[in-house]
């Protein structure tokens, strides 16, 4: 198993960044007859992460998350960090080659080589 972080190119500034999650999402309800007080807090699963970066970076990232989904896995390594899992060198090296002819340099992975 290869892990790989995902860096995409900031449509501002132009420099790389990877989405991080700072803070579970907080999910509550409003109720038109009482008040409730229940609230669910939980973490983005990495897809999740990645399309709240629609517009924030260079890439369309529904198609960078097909690419990424059909080579390996999106996940958020200590709920924190946006990575894709491989099983292998062999297909980390074609998410690579698949995300360069798809996105030039715009998207990048960082890992152990």
């Amino acid at each position: 198993m290869i892990r790989a972080r995902v860096w995409l190119t900031c449509a501002a500034m132009h420099d790389p960044v990877s989405p991080v999650l700072l803070r579970p999402a907080l999910i509550g309800w409003d109720a038109r007859q009482r008040e409730v007080s229940l609230v669910i807090e939980r973490p983005f699963k990495g897809s999740e992460i990645l399309t709240k970066m629609k517009g924030w970076v260079t890439v369309d990232v529904e198609r960078a998350e097909a690419i990424l989904t059909r080579h390996g896995r999106l996940k958020l390594l200590d709920d924190r960090e946006l990575v894709v899992e491989c099983e292998g060198p062999e297909q980390m090296l074609a998410l690579e080659r698949d995300l360069e002819q798809a996105f030039g340099d715009q998207v990048n992975l960082e890992y152990d080589r």
